[in-house]
């Protein structure tokens, strides 16, 4: 079966989305292969003992990837089940615990220090790791295990097929022999990274994500270290946040230990928070952290064989020490800043910034995409594209009372921009240099619809924006807005860069939020007033004088007049349209769409061709939509009306054509567009660039005619379905 067209996938993904599909409760299949399905059909081959083998991340080279094994090594890699290794496997031993497993050969202790994390949440854990598998009686050689990735939940199949050398595994394995949870969970992790080889190197922020669907926030620990931060994590740790850290690199790229115990450029999980008595009544306050090696530990005060558990009391002591090179270790929490260089946490609600349950967060999330020539304006460095930049308008309300009163000088407000990658291998991935600015909403604004144009941002500085510019997975900030309005645009740091993102708000305040770029919620092609059909930067016209028209002289064409009902357009008044209909009409008074392809090639384009000309395509589809009848024809009146449109597109293009190529660049699209009095979201705008515009990058006079054609019919017919009126003959027919 052929992919469906880039718009049945839009309409797909909201359909999913609006039935639950992505969701924890419901995930996607990863891949498109159906767990429930293929477990019933391998289960009617248990008798021949059939195992299922998985095509889509086959026990071969590709799925262990390039670069991580040398040659030599990869020809000695045997794909092996677990029965084949063990006697009696199990898929858990003894309940889950971050003391399961250790290391292999590849470098993802950013993962293996998020299952750590993940071990101590039994309800998330079970959500990841479905538990209910097994070796027993329905087994068939198929697991399956769920992540967030980007936006959706999904469900990853994969075979037991784990790669050994000499019979041993050579990635995560188990300090149990026969438990193999840990490699699986790896195996699958692998396959939606692309291969092992692309786990290799990483931050625990990426795996803790993806293990909860949550909110990540990154504190730095050298230069930003927040004065509360012991009660920070006491709050992270009771409201069942995951916690990660790393150390700095060192003077190589290998994670060389310390004299200290402490790996440079490694992975640790934050697995303990707890303030301690010691000796004369002082309070020392410990972190408890674990290594994913399984082994390897700080040395220094509070460490396992450190003098100073001899302070506390027994109790204290037979609770908390364990004197085993198992990887965990306790260190305070000065010595933690000192030594690690950021601490990452993440969970579904950002509640234990202030503690305070009784305020809850209220959390939105967007799908926006940044495209080259449309909508990729860059950085604020960039004025004149800044604003072709997807635009988010938010409305925060007041809070209520008693939050309010609570709230003080805190943080309310949490944006998130996540990129999307396009491809599956992780380390093909190059991220894209990303930031945020957040506006304020002046009043005279307020009711401006659509896009907000050049002019308001340089009129215009941000009230808070991400700190950097980051080539990060993900950048995020906090900040204390005051109830009001505020434009929230995600950018790239270069102009002219493509990529999906996610931006998620979250916020304490009832807010609503839609993208600046649509005029309905649901409904992504929408016509403006007349009124305002030339309207760009918010002041009814393009070029900003006050005056509503285009080149500043009053009128679209220069004759004070704007779309042909009280006087002519291009040099075209009532009599001389009809003499060019009844030059091209037949014996029937009616004009084909052969007949129009001559009318329109010769007197609009005026021999200039800077495209194809109007193709006899193209001018059957403006007879469909312009004719009532089912001749295929059109009469004198419904001549008229198009001929205006047309003229009218026509005064429009070369308008928008400042660069005067005779052509629409992609960056004058959007608002040759906004100016013909139609409002479309920039998915919309995407997706006319690729259906009308040229290899070049342009758009020729007779593409944009017909695509303004089409939106301004769609816009009529969107507006009927969106309030259930019923269109008149005029507005069916698209009259002006």
């Amino acid at each position: 079966m052929p992919p469906p067209g880039v718009c049945l996938n839009i309409l797909e993904a909201r359909r999913r989305r609006r039935d639950g599909r992505g969701s924890l409760a419901d995930p996607q299949m990863f891949l498109e292969q159906d767990y429930q399905q293929l477990k019933k059909q391998y289960g009617l081959f248990r008798r021949r003992k059939a195992r299922f083998i998985d095509d889509m991340f086959p026990p071969d080279d590709t799925s262990i990837g390039q670069g991580l094994l040398a040659p030599r090594d990869l020809a000695r890699v045997v794909w092996t089940r677990p029965r084949k290794l063990v006697p009696n496997p199990e898929f858990i031993v003894d309940g889950i615990s971050r003391f399961d497993f250790g290391q292999g050969i590849v470098g993802n202790c950013w993962l293996l220090a998020s299952i750590g994390a993940l071990t101590f949440q039994k309800d998330t854990l079970k959500q990841v790791v479905p538990q209910e598998q097994s070796f027993d009686k329905e087994y068939c050689g198929l697991f399956h295990f769920r992540f967030w990735r980007f936006g959706k939940w999904v469900d990853v199949i994969i075979d037991d097929k784990l790669p050994t050398i000499d019979g041993r595994l050579i990635f995560v394995h188990s300090k149990t022999p026969n438990e193999f949870w840990p490699a699986l969970l790896e195996k699958a992790y692998a396959k939606v990274c692309g291969s092992y080889a692309d786990m290799n190197s990483g931050t625990p922020a990426e795996a803790l994500v993806d293990f909860t669907g949550g909110i990540h926030i990154c504190v730095q620990l050298k230069d930003q270290t927040p004065p509360d931060l012991f009660t920070l994590m006491q709050r992270a740790a009771h409201y069942r946040s995951l916690m990660g850290c790393g150390t700095p690199p060192g003077d190589s790229s290998a994670n060389t230990v310390s004299s200290n115990g402490v790996v440079d450029g490694h992975a640790y999980s934050v697995t303990g928070i707890k303030q301690m008595m010691s000796g004369r009544n002082t309070v020392v306050d410990l972190v408890r952290l674990w290594n994913p090696w399984g082994e390897g530990e700080w040395k220094g005060d509070w460490s396992d064989g450190s003098p100073l558990w001899q302070t506390v009391s027994p109790q204290d002591r037979e609770k908390y020490l364990s004197a085993r090179d198992d990887g965990e270790f306790w260190m305070t929490l000065e010595d933690f800043c000192k030594y690690f260089a950021n601490l990452d946490i993440c969970c579904l609600c950002p509640e234990f910034l202030d503690g305070d349950p009784s305020c809850h967060w209220k959390p939105s999330f967007y799908d926006g995409r940044w495209v080259a020539g449309l909508t990729s304006g860059g950085c604020m460095n960039h004025p004149d594209s800044f604003w072709s930049n997807p635009q988010f308008r938010i409305k925060i309300d007041s809070l209520p009372g008693e939050c309010e009163e609570k709230q003080g000088d805190d943080n309310n407000t949490l944006v998130s921009l996540m990129q999307k990658p396009d491809k599956r291998n992780r380390l093909l991935v190059k991220n894209l240099y990303i930031g945020f600015s957040l506006f304020e909403v002046s009043s005279a604004y307020r009711g401006k619809r659509g896009k907000f144009p050049a002019t308001f941002f340089r009129t215009h500085t941000p009230v808070a924006q991400s700190k950097n510019y980051m080539n990060a997975r993900e950048v995020m900030e906090l900040f204390q807005l005051k109830p009001g309005e505020y434009l929230i645009v995600p950018s790239t740091f270069k102009p002219n860069q493509t990529a999906s993102f996610i931006l998620s708000i979250l916020t304490k305040a009832e807010t609503h939020v839609i993208e600046n770029s649509d005029e309905y919620e649901d409904i992504q092609v929408g016509s403006v007033p007349r009124d305002n059909y030339d309207e760009v930067d918010g002041d009814h016209n393009v070029d900003g004088d006050g005056d509503d028209d285009v080149d500043g002289d009053h009128d679209v064409d220069g004759d004070d007049d704007v779309d042909g009902d009280h006087d002519d357009v291009d040099g075209y008044d009532d009599g001389n349209e009809q003499v060019l209909f009844r030059q091209y009409s037949d014996q029937h008074e009616e004009v084909d769409a052969e007949k129009l392809q001559q009318v329109l090639n010769k007197e609009i384009l005026q021999g200039d061709l800077k495209g194809d000309g109007f193709s006899l395509d193209g001018c059957r589809s403006m007879v469909a939509l312009m004719g009532t009848s089912i001749t295929g024809k059109l009469n004198m009146d419904e001549f008229v009306r198009l001929w205006r449109k047309v003229t009218m597109y026509k005064a429009i293009f070369f308008k928008t054509d400042v660069s005067q190529t005779g052509s629409l660049s992609l960056t004058e699209l959007p608002n040759a567009i906004m100016a013909a009095g139609v409002s479309v979201s920039d998915d919309i705008v995407n997706l006319m660039a690729v259906r009308y515009g040229a290899p070049s990058g342009h758009m020729s006079l007779d593409r944009f005619v017909s695509l303004t054609l089409r939106l301004d019919c769609m816009s009529k017919i969107f507006r009927q379905l969106s309030d259930g009126t019923k269109m008149s003959l005029e507005e069916s027919e698209g009259s002006p």
